[in-house]
C-alpha cells in the first residue's frame, strides 16, 4: 500500500464539514469553481491577505477577479484539473485598490462528477516582499558601484591632466605601481618602463640612500616627508614629497617631485610667450591650431566670428575641413602641402559660417614637427572687402605652364582650366596680330572672328589700342 492510498484510507470517513474545515485552515485562499470557471464559494483563511471585496466574488467567474496578465494562468488550471493532468501550482495576481496586485500561487484539483475544481491558494507576498528587497539591494549595489567608477574616473582624470609629477609607491616593495604623464616625461621613461620599477632608481646613486630613507621612515612616522635628490641620467635637481595613504590592505606612497623656482630668464621667457598668446588672441585674422590631421585645438575670437560659433567648445571634437569652402578638398591639399614644404602662403577659398555665411578668405598655415605634439598652425584673414571694392579687378594671367602648375592647390581646378583658356586665346590674338602687322580685319578673318569680337577680347586682355584699326 502506498502512502497516498493509506492517505485516502485515514481521510475516507471526513464529513464535508471536517474536509471544508481542513481546506480552509491549510489554504489562505481557497475557491470552489463549478464546470464553467463560476466561483461557487470562497474562503480566505489568512485576513491579513485583504483582498478586496473577495465576499463578492460568488457567481463571478474566477478569470474576472484576477489581472489581465494571469487570465491565461486560470485557464490552464481549469483545464489541466478537469483532464486530471498532474497539479502544477501557478502564480495568479489579484487586483487591489490600495495599490500593487496580491500574489498569490494556485493549485486546482478536481472534485465530484460534475466538473466542480477547488483551487487552492498560498499567499506570495513574502515572498513577493523577499524579491523586492533583493532587487533593491542589487540596485543599491549598482548604484554604489557606479558611484565608485564615477570617482576613480575623475581621480584618473585628475590624475592625468596633472602638471605636477606625481607617482604611487608600494611601501611593501617600493616600487612604482602607477605615474601620471607629468612623471613620464621628467624622468624621461616610458610609461609601461616606469610602472613596475624600483622606485630608487630613478635618482642617482649618491640620492638613493636618502631617498629609501625616508621611504622607511614613512610608516612609523606617519607623516608627510621631503627629501632632495637628483634625477638620475641628468643634472635635474628636485624635492621629494611622500604621502601615506592605505588603500585595502595595502599600504601606498603619494610621491610628488617639485623642480626648483624656474630663473629669472626662464620667467622672462614664459612672460613673452604669454604676451604673444594674448596677442594672437586679439588679432583680427583668424588664428587656428589643429593637430596633424586637421581636428582643431585650439582658436581664437576672429575665428569664432568668421566661423559664427559662439565659444570655442563648439569648435573641440572638429575638423578645419568642416568650415572651408570645398569639403574633403581644401584641407587635404593643405596638409599635403604643408607636409612636403612645411609652409604654405595665400591659399585662396571661402569660409562658411555656422549658419550659411561666407567669406573670402586666404589662408596662410604652417607645420610644426619639431614638438612633442606635432601641429599645425592657420593664418586665415577675410579678404571680401578688398575683392569687394574692385569687382572688375582680375588676376593677372599666367604667363607660362609653369605659372600655371603653380596654382594647383590654390585655385579650383575650374578656375585654372579658365584662366588656361584666356592665356591661349591672348597669344593667339598677339600672334595673328604680329602676323598680320597689327592689321585687326585681317587678324579676325585669321582667327574666324568678328571685328566686333575680336574687339571685345582685346579690351579684355589689354591688348594693344582698342581703337578701329583696320589697315
Amino acid at each position: 500500500m502506498t502512502e497516498l492510498q493509506a492517505l485516502e484510507r485515514s481521510l475516507a470517513g471526513l464529513s464535508p464539514e471536517a474536509t471544508a474545515s481542513l481546506i480552509a485552515a491549510t489554504a489562505d485562499v481557497a475557491l470552489v469553481v463549478d464546470g464553467r470557471g463560476v466561483i461557487r464559494d470562497v474562503s480566505v483563511g489568512n485576513e491579513e491577505l485583504a483582498i478586496d471585496g473577495y465576499r463578492k466574488w460568488v457567481g463571478r467567474t474566477w478569470a474576472d477577479v484576477v489581472t489581465v496578465e494571469s487570465r491565461p494562468k486560470v485557464a490552464e488550471l481549469l483545464s489541466d484539473a478537469s483532464k486530471k493532468r498532474a497539479q502544477r501550482w501557478r502564480h495568479v495576481n489579484h487586483p487591489s485598490a490600495q495599490g500593487g496586485d496580491v500574489p498569490v500561487l494556485y493549485s486546482a484539483i478536481q472534485v465530484g462528477n460534475e466538473g466542480s475544481v477547488i483551487a487552492i491558494g498560498r499567499d506570495m507576498r513574502p515572498v513577493a516582499a523577499l524579491q523586492q528587497r533583493l532587487v533593491d539591494a542589487q540596485q543599491s549595489i549598482e548604484r554604489d558601484y557606479m558611484q565608485l567608477r564615477h570617482l576613480e574616473t575623475r581621480y584618473r582624470l585628475l590624475f592625468r591632466l596633472g602638471v605636477e609629477p606625481v607617482l604611487i609607491v608600494d611601501a611593501q616593495t617600493q616600487r612604482v605601481i602607477d605615474a601620471n604623464p607629468a612623471a613620464v616625461r621628467l624622468i624621461g621613461e616610458s610609461g609601461k618602463r616606469l610602472v613596475g620599477r624600483s622606485f630608487t632608481e630613478c635618482f642617482t646613486v649618491r640620492s638613493r640612500p636618502a631617498v629609501a630613507a625616508m621611504l622607511a621612515r614613512m610608516p612609523s612616522a606617519g607623516k608627510g616627508e621631503e627629501v632632495d635628490a637628483k634625477l638620475a641620467g641628468g643634472q635635474c635637481e628636485l624635492t621629494v614629497h611622500a604621502s601615506l595613504f592605505r588603500q585595502d590592505a595595502s599600504t601606498l606612497f603619494l610621491v610628488r617631485l617639485s623642480t626648483p623656482q624656474a630663473s629669472p630668464e626662464a620667467q622672462e621667457a614664459n612672460a613673452e610667450r604669454s604676451m604673444l598668446l594674448r596677442a594672437l588672441e586679439s588679432v583680427p585674422d583668424g588664428f587656428v591650431v589643429t593637430d596633424i590631421e586637421g581636428g582643431i585645438l585650439s582658436a581664437n575670437t576672429a575665428f569664432l566670428e568668421m566661423a559664427q560659433l559662439a565659444t570655442a567648445a563648439q569648435l573641440r571634437g572638429e575638423s578645419l575641413d568642416r568650415w572651408l569652402g570645398r569639403t574633403g578638398v581644401d584641407l587635404s591639399v593643405l596638409i599635403a602641402n604643408l607636409r612636403q614644404q612645411g609652409s604654405v602662403r595665400l591659399f585662396a577659398t571661402t569660409l562658411r559660417g555656422q549658419y550659411g555665411a561666407t567669406t573670402q578668405v586666404e589662408i596662410s598655415a604652417t607645420h610644426v614637427p619639431h614638438d612633442e605634439h606635432p601641429c599645425l598652425g592657420f593664418t586665415i584673414r577675410d579678404v571680401g572687402r578688398r575683392l569687394g571694392s574692385a569687382p572688375e579687378a582680375r588676376r593677372e594671367l599666367p604667363r607660362s605652364v609653369g605659372d600655371l602648375a603653380k596654382l594647383v592647390g590654390r585655385v579650383p581646378m575650374k578656375d585654372i582650366v579658365g584662366e588656361t583658356t584666356d592665356l591661349i586665346e591672348k597669344m593667339c590674338i598677339e600672334s595673328a596680330l604680329e602676323l598680320t602687322r597689327d592689321n585687326r580685319a585681317s587678324a579676325a578673318e585669321m582667327l574666324g572672328l568678328s571685328r566686333q569680337s575680336l574687339y571685345v577680347k582685346l579690351r579684355r586682355y589689354g591688348i594693344g589700342d582698342t581703337g578701329d584699326n583696320d589697315a
